[in-house]
């Protein structure tokens, strides 16, 4: 079950957290995975990692906030069966705190960075006969979060794209899905804990954990597993559906 096999599958921001464990995930299942990542040699790492475990990958530097980028590399792949959407960045501050600069960043790489790689990769998917596609959402797109405007409003621009995509490619059998995490523990949720709260990391840590109902916070590998299920043949009858998996954070919150 769950077999990618054949398929060519390519993952924005593949290089490191969520997306780093969607890739080895992926190539452990049969994917041909094409690791794609503003940092090279990220996207190296994880391409290599697979690569020793017997699975076949490749990696590619590419900035998404640039259409010319994202074509030239796409053109490099031609076949893509899959496209994960994971290349993302966050930000801290309300509607009168977030600078105009902070919120144009938030966009080109949230938003727009996701519309070209939907643009580019769409007619490569229609070539081909079809294609399964799932956005990296956020809880934050469908719940009220202190201190996150820029980013609920990037994300819930995700979650929009991931329902007009799912609508516009019925005929051309190309299924858009989308997943919403909670907090997910990744690297910039460490270094995002040093600059904040310096000295305090332990305790803001378990802090953090505990606004999630279940207690603690997710695991990249839980959400590359969600993502593979909507991937593969066993979900394809699922498009124009967002998935949250957050402990909780949604529904049982009082």
């Amino acid at each position: 079950m769950f077999s990618l096999q054949n398929k060519h599958a390519v993952i924005t921001g593949g290089g490191s957290g969520i997306g780093k464990a969607i890739s080895l995930l992926f190539g452990a299942q049969g994917a041909v995975v094409h690791v794609v990542d503003i940092h090279g040699e990220n996207a190296k790492a994880t391409a290599g990692e697979i690569i020793a475990q017997n699975g076949l990958a490749f990696a590619y530097p590419c900035d998404i906030t640039k259409q010319y980028e994202v074509a030239e590399v796409f053109s490099q792949i031609k076949q893509i069966d899959v496209l994960v959407n994971s290349a993302g960045i966050s930000h801290i501050g309300k509607a009168d705190t977030t600078a105009e600069a902070d919120f144009d960043r938030i966009y080109h790489v949230n938003v727009k960075g996701v519309y070209n790689s939907l643009h580019v990769a769409i007619p490569i998917m229609k070539v081909s006969g079809g294609g399964a596609i799932v956005n990296i959402c956020s809880v934050a797109a469908l719940a009220g979060l202190s201190d996150r405007f820029a980013y609920s409003m990037s994300k819930g621009a995700v979650y929009s794209m991931t329902l007009s995509v799912a609508k516009d490619y019925l005929g051309e059998k190309i299924r858009c899905n989308s997943i919403s995490p909670g907090r997910v523990h990744t690297p910039f949720v460490d270094g995002f804990l040093k600059k904040t709260y310096p000295g305090r990391e332990q305790e803001m840590f378990e802090k953090l954990s505990k606004t999630q109902p279940i207690g603690r916070m997710g695991r990249p590998d839980e959400i590359a597993t969600l993502a593979l299920f909507l991937c593969s043949e066993e979900a394809s009858f699922i498009t124009g559906t967002d998935y949250p998996i957050d402990g909780g954070f949604l529904k049982l919150n009082t």
